[in-house]
């Protein structure tokens, strides 16, 4: 089965961008990819292209390994300050030296409320063309989240919710092909 790497952009336990990417996690098996959730946001140090270099700091490794074995990625980012929180953008800034990114089939869900997030995707899409990510724009998707939608199992309970989530893994997985030697 593919491989989706869940990608938060919040350090937040319980953000609606954690609640998206662990709703996927469970509607993954019935679209047929296996998923792994990144939880190492904050052990990331800040980047230094003098740090970029073997052996690398053990959280970048990390990253980069997760990178490397995964045959898809799913973003789900908050904005910050009309861009993308510097956590996250240091874990990309992370990635631009590699190629593990590189034509990886990548696509994200902005959770915020309507009219908001803009400026976080626009970052977002400005950062992964630089790492030579395969943006996947149908599977690029808003699926706004308010608490009123979240389960008393912490998992978005809206059953349209659910299965646009599973259509954006569908989209990753069927842009990974055949080709892939975990398809």
């Amino acid at each position: 089965m593919p491989i989706i790497l869940l990608l938060s952009g919040s350090l937040r336990k319980g953000s609606s961008n954690e609640v998206v990417l662990r709703t996927a996690q469970v509607v993954a098996p019935s679209v047929g990819v296996d998923t792994v959730l990144y939880e190492d946001l904050a052990r990331l140090p800040h980047f230094n292209p003098d740090d970029d270099t073997d052996p690398l700091p053990a959280p970048v490794a990390g990253l980069r390994a997760a990178l490397d074995r995964a045959d898809g990625i799913l973003i789900c980012t908050p904005e910050y300050a009309g861009t993308l929180p510097g956590a996250f953008k240091n874990l990309l800034d992370w990635t631009v030296g590699g190629t593990e990114i590189c034509d990886t089939p990548s696509a994200w869900v902005n959770a915020a409320a309507p009219g908001r997030g803009q400026g976080a995707e626009a970052t977002l899409r400005t950062v992964l063309g630089y790492t030579g990510a395969d943006i996947v724009e149908p599977a690029c998707v808003r699926i706004p989240v308010s608490r009123d939608l979240i389960g008393d199992d912490g998992l978005l309970a809206d059953s349209a919710a659910r299965r646009q989530l599973g259509g954006v893994l569908r989209q990753l997985a069927e842009r990974v092909g055949p080709s892939s030697p975990a398809a």
